[in-house]
């Protein structure tokens, strides 16, 4: 391995055993470590976080196989590119293609992968850190199996820390000991690239090498042979580094962090401030009107149901119209989620009813809200006993809607704020002593 790599190139793993996080898809009997053993692999698209795995499970893929590997980066490469290796890939058997970030491919560019992949003349394992569904056009993604990768946990990032420091050849020379981790995991953000890269980072701005790798340290908290890494030094060295603002790299992902906690904390001032950061970057920009139609629903809600009328219209009115003038709708809209009252009770909701799905499965739909379009469903009593809430005083019939096994569980709390105290109100008129509003 060639030294002068950056460390988390050097530490990349070779084998799936080797890969720290990502147990649900690599982990012993999991889904896609199936798969690669038994040597029949989809098309693919890994989906999650920078610094989850996605390049490295791709070039695990190809060196646990041995078959043929070509990479792409779809910032940097257009149609041309993936015509000539799909010609090269129908001399060969079967040719694995990666292309990392594939959700920055237009349609065209997409479409050129669909014969390839549909004949398997190509495994196509795309990369991204969007969400497919908007960003991969359907008919590539209906050909694709869509793996879901996580940040890693504190365990997973302490784990390679210590290997790091353990294994590689450059950092042994340092004898440093981890003393302190959480400024380390805080920073990084479940992120393995940047969390290893900000490792070597503090040690090699902490120390200087001398002929015969005689170490010598710079100051701070590293004394010596033995010294250790701590927060205080950490945050030292993070905080001289000069934050410039690059769209495919981490302060893409730390700027809209802020960004978004600024809006949930209802702060407009902050919120321009990061808004203007990403503009003046050259941010995409429906990647930010998309982020404020997320937070409409899942930090407003029906604290303010205009909210996600709005981001809405901000989402179509800046594919319309593009930079510059975008930024005068993207700032209002900005502002106005900032300033809104807040509520995250329907994310708490539907959170709570996943939940339930999870633990109880497919419980069976009472019988008298069953449809029931045929005589023999009629005959099974399918919608018998259903009471039509228009047939009734104040449009509303007490009946149960829920299956019997988790009959009266409160999925849904209204928030403490105007709007959802009306709805709360509403409610414990309506439902009094089932459900307790």
């Amino acid at each position: 391995m060639n030294s002068q790599a950056p460390l988390a190139e050097r530490m990349r793993p070779n084998t799936l055993d080797d890969l720290v996080g990502q147990q649900h898809l690599t982990g012993k009997g999991s889904i896609l470590r199936t798969a690669i053993e038994k040597g029949n692999i989809p098309s693919m698209i890994l989906w999650g976080p920078p610094g989850t795995g996605k390049t490295t499970i791709a070039n695990i893929i190809a060196h646990t196989l041995q078959m043929p590997f070509y990479q792409l980066s779809a910032i940097s490469s257009g149609v041309k590119d993936v015509r000539e290796i799909i010609e090269t890939a129908k001399q060969q058997s079967k040719s694995i293609l990666f292309i990392d970030e594939i959700h920055r491919f237009n349609k065209g560019q997409q479409d050129a992968l669909l014969g390839a992949v549909e004949k398997g003349i190509i495994i196509l394992i795309g990369a991204t850190t969007e969400n497919p569904s908007f960003e991969v056009n359907s008919a590539l993604l209906s050909r694709c199996q869509v793996y879901v990768l996580k940040p890693l946990d504190d365990q997973g990032m302490v784990s390679l820390l210590k290997h790091a420091l353990e294994t590689d050849e450059v950092l042994k020379q340092y004898h440093v000991q981890l003393k302190e981790t959480s400024a380390l995991i805080n920073i990084s953000g479940g992120d393995a690239r940047k969390l290893l890269n900000l490792l070597e980072l503090v040690v090699t701005s902490s120390f200087q090498i001398s002929a015969g790798f005689q170490v010598s340290p710079l100051g701070g908290d590293l004394e010596g042979a033995g010294a250790a890494i701590t927060d205080n030094l950490v945050m030292d060295v993070a905080q001289k580094r000069i934050a410039i603002y690059d769209k495919q790299g981490e302060q893409h992902y730390d700027i809209i962090s802020a960004f978004i906690k600024s809006m949930r904390g209802s702060d407009p001032n902050a919120a321009v401030y990061w808004l203007a950061r990403m503009i003046e970057g050259g941010e995409d920009v429906k990647f930010i009107a998309r982020r404020m139609l997320i937070l409409a629903s899942e930090d407003i809600g029906n604290a303010n149901p205009n909210a996600l009328l709005l981001a809405n219209a901000t989402f179509d009115a800046v594919n319309k119209i593009g930079y510059p003038e975008s930024n005068l709708i993207l700032s209002q809209c900005a502002i106005y989620l900032a300033s809104s009252a807040k509520s995250n009770s329907a994310t708490a909701a539907i959170g709570a009813a996943m939940t339930a799905v999870k633990e109880h499965g497919d419980l069976p739909v009472p019988l008298h809200i069953r449809n029931a379009p045929t005589r023999l469903m009629k005959d099974l009593d399918y919608g018998k006993g259903y009471q039509y809430s228009h047939s009734y005083e104040g449009n509303f019939s007490e009946q149960e809607y829920l299956p019997d096994k988790i009959s009266g569980t409160p999925f849904y709390e209204p928030g403490a704020n105007a709007r959802e105290e009306e709805l709360r109100k509403f409610l414990k008129s309506r439902w009094k002593g089932k459900y307790k509003y």
